[in-house]
């Protein structure tokens, strides 16, 4: 009977220690405060930030800058040992900003806010703190500008990545082709995530406008919201398994990326 009973309390007790160490989520949003201190720094000390905007994007949603790097932080988290940050669902738009739907952040306004955002992450003990970006343009150079000053300020490290640039090599992997802003990379992307997203019945060919060759032309706003990479490549092709192999290929070069980098980081004792 004692023997019984030791082996009891000892399974209830281990079990109670495992439950304790185990992350309810890994959502800075949805975890409570007493959590959080137990996990970071002393387990965790990585998070990662999704940043985007409110823009047009041709069939999909015109949060799509916001839904993929948010999508692609929960994704990736568990294998990064990260925590995610809420979105910074606001950005500097651009030459997009006269759509319907569309926000447009002046950098004198969203330098100093990102600026904030990463001292508190900071401040909360973080160490690597990893951007990822889902818009490009003016919001890119911002972005790397502030990181890099922060970094420097703080002592903290920081990575800034823009998605959909870095893997563009999976892009022409997966599709035999260039994508686009809108265009058929970033549309299987939104479309593996949530297919409820992509309106295909309201697409036409005639939506997506080629980027112009430096020195050619400009307009703004620009005249599609389908911007193409490549002139006559790039177009949405709504395949469903292209577009899970595309999300889950991305999803590991740019998680390969931060762990070779923070790897590099600790190797240099930085």
């Amino acid at each position: 009977m004692k023997t019984c009973l030791f082996t009891f309390l000892f399974l209830f007790t281990a079990s109670s220690i495992i439950a304790q160490q185990q992350l309810s989520t890994r959502e800075m949003n949805r975890i409570n405060w007493m959590e959080f201190a137990e996990f970071v720094p002393e387990k965790i000390t990585t998070v990662l930030l999704p940043t985007g905007t409110l823009e047009p994007h041709g069939v999909i949603n015109n949060g799509a800058d916001n839904t993929a790097p948010f999508a692609m932080a929960l994704d990736i988290a568990e294998e990064l040992n990260a925590m995610v940050a809420p979105t910074l669902n606001y950005g500097i738009t651009g030459s997009m900003a006269a759509y319907q739907g569309a926000f447009q952040i002046s950098e004198e306004a969203y330098a100093p806010f990102i600026r904030d955002i990463l001292k508190g992450l900071a401040k909360n003990k973080f160490k690597n703190i990893i951007i990822l970006n889902g818009h490009g343009g003016g919001q890119t150079a911002v972005l790397q500008k502030v990181a890099a000053e922060v970094a420097n300020e703080l002592g903290v490290r920081t990575l800034v990545i823009n998605w959909w640039s870095y893997a563009s090599d999976v892009t022409l992997e997966v599709f035999k082709e260039d994508g686009g802003h809108a265009g058929l990379n970033e549309t299987a992307y939104i479309q593996a995530i949530d297919p409820t997203l992509v309106h295909k019945e309201r697409y036409n060919a005639d939506q997506a406008t080629a980027y112009p060759k430096t020195g050619t032309w400009s307009a703004v706003p620009f005249p599609s919201s389908i911007g193409l990479y490549q002139e006559g490549q790039g177009y949405p092709n709504f395949d469903e398994k292209q577009a899970k192999e595309y999300f889950e290929k991305v999803n590991a070069k740019v998680a390969g990326l931060i762990k070779e980098t923070i790897r590099k980081w600790d190797l240099a004792g930085l």
